[in-house]
Formats: structure tokens, C-alpha cells, sequence
């Protein structure tokens, strides 16, 4: 029995999200079942994250156990004949029988992308959030530094959390612009539900004017939903790097 670490990108559009469902295709049912038909063998695929329906990931991290010879190159080139387009197989690499992706995770970087500009771009329609009104990223830059550190992000969590712990840590907060796109790029050691959405709808709500600059550290101690921004738009949203203590994992 080989435990597998697999890196995969995808395009989240046509997805419900990571997580198998019974209703809805998920990105976790389609790759289990390029495996089957790879290997052979039913195996459940741990993912490092349950992003939601229309997110995308440009670095998702999953485990599983596999019983077969087959090596980590027939593993990539395998399963990248069997999947879709909007799917692709990064890496793998082989790891710790009790390697899990997701609970072995101790952070992730996500970036979320604005389409800045009044004129529509067919090209960003399921890949960034448009927003018309003139985003300021110099501001947007400063005020982000207000969830940087160790808070009780209970404020910027959907009500549908099901936590009771809501305190994480950012590690970093950035705002810069591309041209047309703003990037908004957040680093943590974990986020609850919706909380990146909420946060860059939280400073979407400064850059308007319906929140002051200097908000953020009031709406985090209200530890109150109704106080921060908006949810943006899933189609913005990517899970970006995904981090593991060194040592976790094994060379080939």
C-alpha cells in the first residue's frame, strides 16, 4: 500500500466544489473515479481544503492509498489522460502512511481577483469578480494590514460556520494591481467559511466609502457578521500555495 501526495490544479466553473456530493458533480467524485479507472482499485481521495462551488485552485494538495506498482510518473501522466480539461495533475510524490492532506496542512495562501474596469471581458467571466466602481489598491493595501496577526474572525465567517474555535492567523495581507485585474492575496494558518470572501468584501465596502479605512479592528471585535462587507462572488477566488512542515512528507 502506497500513500500517494498529489498536487492538482483546477478550474473550479463547472464544479461544486471540492467535496463528492450527491446532488452535484464535484471536483473529489472525478478524480476518484479517473483512479478507478486508472488503477483499478475505489479509493477515498482526502483533499486539503473544501472550496466551494465555482472556486478555482492553482496548487490543491490530496492524499490517498493506493495498493499497486504503479509509480508517481504513471500516477501523473495517468490520470491526466483520464481527466478533464479544467483538471490537471500538477505532481506526486509518494508519503507517510498517516500523511493526510488535509489535517497535516498547516497553512494556505489564497487569492482572490477583481476585474477592475466599467467594460465587461468575456475572457474573465468565470475567472475574476468585475467591480465597475475605481478601486484605490494603495488603500485597500494599508487597511488589509488590519487582519494581519492573530484574531477572532468570527465577523468575517459565513453564519452557516459550524466552528466553535473562529481565531486564526494571517499571515500576510496584500493589495496590488495588475493593469485591469486587483489581486488580493491572504496567507493564513487557516480560514473558516467564506472568510476570504468576506474579508475582500469587507474591503471592497472601504474602497466604496460604506466602511471607514480604519474599521476592521471594531467589526473583528463585534465578532459580528452584519458589521463586515459583502460575500464577493466565488469565480474570484483561488486557493494558491498550500503549506506542510517540512519532514511531513518523504522523497520518492
Amino acid at each position: 500500500m502506497t500513500n500517494f501526495k498529489i498536487t492538482i490544479a483546477y478550474n473550479g466553473a463547472a464544479y461544486h466544489g471540492w467535496q463528492r456530493q450527491n446532488n452535484a458533480l464535484a471536483i473529489q467524485q472525478v478524480l476518484e473515479e479517473a483512479i478507478l479507472e486508472l488503477t483499478g482499485q475505489t479509493v477515498t481521495v482526502n483533499g486539503c481544503s473544501r472550496t466551494d462551488a465555482g472556486v478555482h485552485a492553482r496548487e490543491f494538495c490530496a492524499s490517498c492509498l493506493i495498493d499497486s506498482t504503479i509509480t508517481c510518473r504513471g500516477i501523473v501522466f495517468g490520470l491526466n489522460s483520464k481527466l478533464p480539461d479544467d483538471i490537471s495533475v500538477l505532481s506526486c510524490e509518494k508519503a507517510p502512511l498517516d500523511f493526510h492532506a488535509r489535517y497535516m496542512c498547516n497553512g494556505k495562501e489564497y487569492e482572490y481577483i477583481v476585474h477592475n474596469s466599467e467594460i465587461k471581458n468575456p475572457f474573465y467571466k468565470d475567472t475574476a469578480y468585475r467591480s465597475w466602481y475605481p478601486i484605490d489598491e494603495k488603500k485597500l493595501d494599508k487597511a488589509a494590514q488590519d487582519f494581519v496577526g492573530t484574531h477572532d474572525f468570527k465577523a468575517m465567517c459565513s453564519t452557516d460556520c459550524t466552528k466553535e474555535n473562529t481565531v486564526r492567523t494571517i499571515f500576510s495581507f496584500n493589495v496590488r494591481r495588475e493593469g485591469e485585474l486587483v489581486i488580493f492575496t491572504v496567507a493564513g494558518d487557516g480560514f473558516l467559511y467564506n472568510m476570504v470572501r468576506i474579508m475582500v468584501g469587507t474591503l471592497i465596502f472601504i474602497n466604496e466609502g460604506k466602511l471607514a479605512e480604519d474599521s476592521i479592528p471594531a467589526i473583528l471585535a463585534s465578532k459580528d457578521r452584519t458589521k463586515a462587507g459583502k460575500t464577493v462572488p466565488p469565480q474570484g477566488l483561488y486557493l494558491n500555495k498550500v503549506y506542510y512542515d517540512k519532514g511531513s512528507e518523504q522523497d520518492e
